[in-house]
């Protein structure tokens, strides 16, 4: 088991011998509000996963009776506006520091998995969806809290509820900031499935993915993430030069034989 944690002790990471990393946002006495050393700390998570060898799955989860609150408004009301980079400054790619908090999870080569449960609004709601899946507590609160507020979601949300939340849908959420259950969620598009221990089940489809050949899984991630903007001619492209390869090679040749086999396969790390 290899513990990590990230500087100012907001974010811990875990990861078990099959490759498995559970990372959690520890500011349980605050729901795991974001603030500036939340913020920090989860760009730093990201770039620790990155660089992780062995890495296979991700579960991103929140300790305590909540994933993530949202933003914690007294911390940035107390934060000077004048010293804030502003938001027009791509300091992470295409994205800014707030925005790559929610985007780093789909920018992580490997799959990753949120468990919700209790509060999550705003920003929290946009982390989670950065996730390839997420698995939400029937009963937990959620909401597209940022126009309560006098503002828009801007970590993100838009370029990943497109395609994942129906259009309509989304827009009353957003103009309302309706709270809507868990159990809502699974119907709106948020979950991808609803289950009363978020962390378990998420868990258990983790273990299940660590053992697929992971060059498999971080082409099959490549492509999810470019489709969408692709056209048909492009998509049917990028399958082929994924798959060509992928076909024959070590990895691939030990997950037929270990499934023909029934035993966990034995891939060489990418």
């Amino acid at each position: 088991m290899r513990h990590e944690m990230t500087p100012g002790g907001r974010v811990a990471i875990e990861m078990d011998d099959s490759g498995v990393a559970q990372v959690r946002l520890i500011r349980a006495d605050k729901m795991n509000a974001l603030d500036p050393d939340m913020f920090a700390a989860l760009i730093a998570a990201g770039h620790a996963l990155h660089e992780m060898k062995g890495l296979r799955c991700v579960v991103l989860s929140g300790e305590g009776r909540s994933f993530c609150a949202g933003l914690d408004l007294t911390s940035m009301a107390n934060t000077n506006r004048h010293d804030r980079t502003p938001l027009t400054d791509r300091t992470h790619g295409n994205a800014n520091q707030p925005q790559q908090v929610a985007m780093q999870w789909r920018k992580l080569p490997v799959p990753v998995i949120a468990a919700v449960h209790g509060v999550c609004f705003g920003g929290g709601l946009q982390i989670a969806s950065g996730a390839d899946i997420r698995v939400i507590d029937p009963a937990a609160r959620l909401a597209v809290m940022e126009m309560k507020w006098g503002l828009v979601p801007d970590m993100g949300g838009y370029a990943l509820w497109k395609g994942m939340v129906r259009d309509d849908v989304l827009r009353e959420l957003t103009y309302t900031n309706r709270e809507f259950t868990g159990e809502q969620a699974g119907s709106y598009g948020f979950a991808t499935c609803v289950d009363a221990n978020p962390i378990a089940r998420a868990t258990a489809i983790a273990a299940e993915i660590a053992n697929r050949n992971p060059h498999a899984e971080r082409a099959a991630k490549r492509l999810f993430n470019h489709y969408l903007e692709m056209s048909a001619d492009e998509i049917l492209m990028a399958e082929s030069v994924e798959q060509q390869a992928l076909i024959g090679s070590k990895n691939q040749i030990e997950a037929v034989m270990s499934q023909m086999e029934k035993r966990r396969g034995a891939f060489i790390e990418p």
